[in-house]
């Protein structure tokens, strides 16, 4: 026979179970986005988020008086959020920051990186969006032509800390005294106030700096030229969704030539052609 008291004593824990039971659900459906995709937590928010450079043209273009963004990145950014049928939105950050915002889940996407072996470690990457080279801003009348003449003691060399300019270099000229700042127009400035020799800057950089002031010095791709290729960045995670996906809208526009307009239409923008570009060397 069950009296009042063990009733009630069975109620009262059947309803503890199914408090306690409701209250893992509820912390499993709020734990459950942390193991999400990059790619399901676009779809699911419709949020696309990316990083941007100010002062980068013309990869990324920040509008001081309105805050308005623009760049050929800008432009590929806002053509893939479209596609998704997501909003785009852009937080600024600084090259050597970029991978750290992607490792962290800061962004979803950093266009502009350079695939190098030590960043390889840390992220993925996707298919090259355009070739580049790496080259020299030198002083005037430095004389220095190829990798192995800046390679030397005598000569000091400028970067943005963590580029890829940074890492190349570190490589290629590990005898010369190899200055790190944190932006690139910082690094710029001490060549054209003569505490430096020469900056190390990818090529589309190099030509809008000097196209802006060509009093900062003089282009120089040295020889051997080394090129690489501009591509964007993504967090590593095991499941490769995001990066395919993105890998397949790439070669899709760069069949259609929407790449190539977007990184035309832009250059034009801060006043360089391809005609501009130093012989050899194309996109």
């Amino acid at each position: 026979m069950i009296s009042r008291r063990n009733l009630a004593t069975a109620i009262g824990a059947t309803a503890a179970g199914l408090a306690a039971a409701g209250l893992v659900s509820s912390a499993q459906a709020q734990t459950a986005p942390a193991a999400e995709t990059t790619f399901d937590r676009i779809r699911r928010t419709k949020k696309l988020r990316i990083g941007a450079v100010a002062g980068a043209a013309p990869y990324y273009m920040k509008d001081i008086s309105t805050g308005q963004w623009g760049g050929f990145y800008i432009d590929l950014s806002k053509a893939l959020a479209e596609e998704l049928e997501v909003e785009l939105e852009i937080t600024e950050t600084t090259w050597g920051n970029s991978v750290l915002d992607l490792q962290s889940g800061k962004t979803d996407i950093f266009f502009g990186l350079n695939p190098t072996p030590k960043r390889a470690l840390v992220i993925d990457f996707s298919v090259p969006v355009f070739n580049n080279a790496f080259t020299m801003i030198t002083k005037k009348g430095l004389g220095k032509k190829t990798w192995d003449e800046f390679n030397t003691p005598a000569v000091k060399i400028t970067v943005d800390a963590g580029s890829s300019q940074d890492q190349v270099a570190t490589r290629l000229c590990p005898k010369a005294q190899i200055s790190r700042f944190k932006a690139v127009d910082e690094a710029a400035t001490a060549v054209m106030t003569g505490r430096a020799d020469a900056q190390c800057i990818v090529m589309m950089l190099s030509l809008t700096m000097l196209k802006k002031n060509p009093q900062l010095g003089e282009l120089v791709v040295p020889t051997p030229v080394f090129a690489t290729t501009s591509n964007a960045g993504f967090r590593r995670e095991a499941d490769k969704t995001w990066r395919d996906y993105v890998n397949t809208w790439l070669e899709f526009n760069r069949g259609l030539g929407l790449i190539r307009s977007v990184i035309i239409k832009n250059m034009e923008a801060v006043g360089i052609t391809e005609a501009d570009m130093p012989a050899g060397v194309t996109l």
